[in-house]
């Protein structure tokens, strides 16, 4: 068995290893252990899930491994990512598990856990619950007379809205319109009551979740119809959400897509402006398009750079004492308020500002160029160094001969599925579909 841990915990399709039953009720042991359930008196977790039919088999097993260590187990239910953070933290938890696989489809499924401050796990505490999980010895449960115990937190859901609202000081959005696509998933019930009962009129859509119907064509992924509906009831703005509801998308009046990047960059001006963003920096990543990095240059903000995932955002943030940063694909960090990435969250702040300017989203988002620029996702059956890679090395070398500083090159393979991601981003959009097709014949003929 090889490592399980990914970039975002540990994912891949349901009832195939490692998403089994049996791993998972091994996983509730190894997580019970790595946080000390053993001799150190009752120690908590919190699990929460998204709307996937397989989160009750994966949520089962680790409850009863855990329970079986000795470790008493908060059950939140179809829960956002963020809200498990926060109650792990509010709850004074010693682990906090989300069963999700974040915008995958619903046939995945995934572990993500965060440490007692909410949290993503550093690498050393995953090695060391990967080290146990994959011994071969056995992990031995606890004295009968000290297994831990269940409980349902039925207001679990309360709790994080009136987090969520307070994160801008309950601020009236009355007089906003906005459509919002729920991907059928974690997000599907609490999220549109934070905004209704700050004063939105909410036009809700993807809300009804089958156990199979997550992220399918919706969300923060699939946003043509959200724009589509924006337009037809003429909405402020949609707000779209992934499976579990830890990265936001937008588009404007006009359905216009208004990405991570530009979510970053308005809400960095903003608070550069109020005085509020600490040492002038934002963090960003490797995927991050050039023009936010022009932008932030031009009003004497710095960038820095991690790479792709929000934990490693996050971890900058901590060690620079930064308080904004994210991802393109939507996951938006205010770590005053949050320790991970919020879609509500994000909703929240960007209606503020538009609220507080007076300014339309489409305005606001002129405040960043945006380079051409091309992800593109190409299945590979193995996963090799890409410095063993000579074809796709040659084809790297070129590219960055022809771009020079007007453009770049970034290869990363997928930290939870079978794909090579190549981004090429330029100042000419035929330069950036030049070099996505040979950047696609060099994959193709190498890992076929």
């Amino acid at each position: 068995m090889g490592k399980l841990f990914g970039t975002d915990g540990i994912r891949g399709k349901a009832n195939v290893y490692p998403i089994t039953p049996d791993l998972a009720l091994r996983l509730g042991k190894a997580i019970a252990a790595a946080f000390g359930a053993e001799g150190k008196g009752v120690t908590r977790a919190i699990i929460g899930k998204d709307t996937r039919l397989s989160g009750y088999m994966l949520e089962t097993a680790l409850t009863s491994g855990m329970i079986s260590m000795g470790m008493d187990v908060y059950l939140v239910g179809p829960m956002p990512t963020p809200a498990v953070a926060h109650l792990t933290k509010s709850m004074i938890a010693d682990v906090g598990i989300m069963i999700t696989a974040s915008h995958n489809p619903a046939e995945d499924n995934g572990i993500k856990i965060f440490d007692g401050f909410g949290f993503k796990l550093p690498d050393e505490v995953e090695s060391k619950i990967e080290d146990i999980l994959l011994s071969d010895d056995e992990i031995l449960p606890s004295d009968p007379t000290k297994m831990g115990k269940a409980y349902r937190i039925d207001d679990a859901g309360g709790r994080y809205i009136e987090y969520a609202k307070n994160c801008i000081e309950n601020q009236s959005l009355r007089g906003l319109k906005v459509v919002l696509d729920c991907a059928n998933g974690a997000g599907y019930y609490l999220n549109p009551h934070i905004f209704k009962e700050l004063g939105v009129e909410v036009i809700k859509m993807n809300t009804s979740p089958d156990g199979l119907n997550i992220n399918r064509d919706c969300g923060a992924l699939y946003t043509e119809k959200m724009a589509s509906l924006v337009r037809a009831h003429e909405a402020d703005c949609g707000i779209a959400f992934d499976g579990d509801a830890d990265r936001v998308i937008f588009c404007d009046s006009e359905g216009v897509v208004v990405d991570g990047d530009k979510i970053i960059a308005m809400c960095a001006l903003d608070l550069k402006e109020r005085g509020q963003l600490q040492n002038d920096t934002i963090v960003v990543t490797s995927m991050t398009n050039l023009g936010l990095h022009k932008a932030m240059a031009n009003a004497g903000i710095k960038t820095v750079i991690t790479d792709v995932g929000d934990r490693y955002v996050i971890e900058a943030m901590r060690k620079g004492d930064f308080v904004l940063g994210g991802e393109q694909s939507g996951h938006i960090i205010f770590k005053q308020f949050a320790t991970t990435g919020d879609g509500a969250l994000g909703g929240l702040m960007v209606l503020a500002l538009m609220k507080r300017t007076g300014k339309t989203l489409s305005k606001l988002a002129e405040c960043m160029e945006v380079f051409p620029q091309k992800l593109t996702n190409i299945p590979v059956s193995q996963k090799p160094p890409l410095e063993s890679l000579s074809l796709v090395q040659k084809t790297l070398k070129d590219c960055e001969a022809a771009l020079g500083t007007s453009g770049r090159c970034v290869l990363r393979y997928s930290g939870t599925e079978n794909k090579l991601r190549v981004l090429i981003e330029a100042e000419k959009q035929e330069d950036v579909s030049f070099w996505t097709d040979k950047f696609v014949a060099s994959v193709k003929e190498e890992l076929g």
